[in-house]
């Protein structure tokens, strides 16, 4: 059954999330949506005070309407069939703390099947080249290949992650490198002069562009709502921003034990001095 995004939007308009008044709750209750949301492993419900949702960009609209026309029903699919896999892998990001939402990346790359090898040899459901798979501790010889193993290839992939967003700090930055390499996308930050994806993907090979387009395709389809991860930095910020302003308005201070710290997980929320806003790792 084809479906576009309004279509699929549609059908969940109740899946505006809202957060739950600080002083009623735990540390770790003080979650953002945004990072474990995901409603097929987590399905958390919470109650409101401040709205978390973040509507499809206007520009990459139609793109998604025919991603989600031609291949919904594949996506439903793969939903129905790696419920453990869908688990595992959001585990094991939030863990090295990855947004949740990066593991419709693997999706996109290689429909979860750990069988999957593209023509230039990169393999698994996180599509690592061996070069990249043997850096970053995985083995991968003439009889093991650990691209393969869904535990073990996530754990790799989430280090590759997060050492890309520790170059680019932008995650729809972090999946065209994750597809072209740091370097294209350093190029094409240069030929543009700019760091926002929208104004530079045209210097970016077509097929990143397109990978970049699918992946907030995918992400919509699953949860019907963006994140963190499919905003340019620009847009990250002004909506952490609001954000802050809300719960500020709503009572809702961060825990003063909460680590202020780009590079560290906490299942809490925090203020960064550096940026100003509102962040959850």
């Amino acid at each position: 059954m084809k479906m576009t995004i309004c279509k699929q939007i549609g059908l969940v308009s109740m899946l505006v999330i809202f957060f739950s008044q600080a002083h009623a709750q735990t540390q770790n209750e003080l979650l953002l949506p945004y990072l474990l949301h995901d409603s097929l492993a987590v399905n958390k419900t919470v109650d409101n005070n401040v709205a978390t949702f973040i509507p499809l960009q206007s520009n990459v609209r139609k793109a998604v309407d025919r991603y989600l026309d031609e291949n919904a029903e594949i996506l439903e699919i793969i939903k129905k069939r790696n419920s453990a896999a869908f688990k595992t892998i959001q585990k094991i990001l939030v863990k090295h703390g990855i947004p949740a939402g990066l593991m419709y990346l693997a999706i996109v790359e290689s429909e979860l099947k750990n069988s999957a090898t593209s023509r230039v040899g990169a393999a698994g459901i996180w599509q690592l080249m061996p070069e990249t798979a043997r850096s970053f501790g995985l083995e991968v010889n003439a009889k093991t290949d650990q691209r393969r193993h869904t535990w073990q290839s996530s754990v790799a992939a989430a280090t590759y992650l997060k050492a890309l967003y520790h170059q680019f700090d932008d995650w729809l930055l972090v999946v065209a490198a994750y597809n072209c390499g740091a370097g294209n996308v350093f190029k094409a930050i240069k030929l543009s002069g700019s760091r926002e994806f929208w104004k530079m993907q045209r210097f970016l090979p077509a097929e990143t562009s397109t990978h970049v387009k699918h992946f907030i395709a995918t992400h919509f389809y699953y949860e019907a709502n963006g994140s963190v991860v499919t905003l340019t930095k620009k847009e990250r910020l002004r909506y952490l921003a609001s954000l802050n302003e809300m719960v500020v308005k709503n009572d809702a201070p961060a825990p003063d034990d909460c680590p202020a710290s780009l590079d560290q997980l906490s299942n809490c929320t925090l203020i960064d001095q550096h940026e100003g806003v509102m962040l959850v790792k």
